[in-house]
């Protein structure tokens, strides 16, 4: 890489696109100063093609006023280039940086709509999830920042989860979704095809995974699958209900994160999953995540639906 970071590269650019603009006005001027020969009868020469028996492609010059916007062209690409960067590392005479003006649209933003945010940020996240003007922000938020993965309608994809179920990994409370959002997620299933046997036995513990969420599977390989599940349970559970600490799933129920297929959850064991949340917290920030998660939240839930009450204080003796 760091032939690519020396002076020489930032002299080949300068070079290149001076020549190109710099050739371009050479050849109109060479062009404009050619005459059209004549042929014996006075007429302006042709190109010699000829279609459909008459029509003739003349030699002519493009019109002045065409040319002259050529020259208009090459004299705004020198103006831009000496006020604007483009050549190699010169900055330009005003110094400008797109990096500058997205820093400035970003404070502009945040005088703007800082204060709103601010205010949503103080209320509890059931709140704020049932107030329609911090629901559609969050909506927004949701459709730039988190549709590239989880799809514009929050039903996930394959190693993405869906946002509109009750099945949740680490959890679905509104605290937590904004932990997930705030600082990310990664869930690790190791490859388990060594302690579980030989591929008979990853065959018949993947049975037996289907049965417990009565998934079509042979019940006899399940039967035999049942005994080797229990190199699972440490992550999964004797029950097979999964772990929200761990992120470890729910094998019970009918979702599945990369797919419910016996070839799929064989490749599963033997290979293992890892999935990866990435943290917003710097990106966002805690107040715009606020907002996000509380839409995250409602998703799955009645936002109309009281929260539910604290347990009572306990009298201390």
């Amino acid at each position: 890489m760091a032939d690519f970071t020396n002076g020489f590269w930032d002299w080949y650019i300068v070079v290149l696109t001076l020549l190109g603009i710099v050739g371009c006005g050479v050849l109109l001027y060479s062009q404009s100063r050619v005459k059209l020969a004549k042929t014996a009868d006075g007429k302006t020469d042709t190109t010699g093609h000829v279609w459909d028996e008459d029509l003739t492609e003349l030699n002519t010059p493009m019109p002045r006023w065409w040319m002259w916007l050529f020259y208009l062209t090459i004299v705004f690409g020198l103006a831009y280039l000496f006020l604007y960067p483009g050549l190699g590392s010169y900055a330009g005479k005003f110094g400008w940086k797109s990096s500058g003006q997205y820093q400035q649209e970003l404070k502009q933003a945040e005088a703007e709509y800082g204060p709103l945010f601010a205010q949503f940020q103080k209320q509890d996240l059931r709140a704020v999830a049932a107030d329609p003007k911090a629901h559609a922000i969050g909506e927004r938020l949701f459709l730039t920042y988190c549709a590239q993965c989880h799809g514009s309608d929050a039903r996930g994809n394959k190693g993405f989860p869906n946002l509109t179920d009750k099945d949740w990994l680490f959890g679905g409370a509104p605290e937590t979704i904004k932990e997930t959002i705030l600082h990310g997620r990664t869930g690790a299933m190791p490859p388990m095809g060594a302690a579980v046997g030989g591929d008979k036995d990853v065959e018949n513990v993947a049975h037996y995974v289907l049965s417990l969420s009565d998934s079509t599977h042979d019940p006899i390989k399940a039967v035999f699958g049942k005994e080797k599940f229990a190199a699972c349970m440490a992550c999964h559970g004797a029950d097979a209900k999964g772990n929200q600490v761990l992120g470890a799933p729910n094998l019970t129920d009918k979702i599945w994160l990369f797919g419910g297929s016996v070839d799929t959850i064989k490749e599963t064991i033997n290979k293992g999953r890892t999935a990866t949340m990435p943290a917003f917290a710097d990106f966002l920030g805690d107040a715009k995540v606020h907002v996000l998660a509380a839409y995250v939240w409602s998703l799955s839930n009645d936002v109309n639906q009281p929260a539910p009450a604290a347990d009572p204080p306990v009298a201390e003796k």
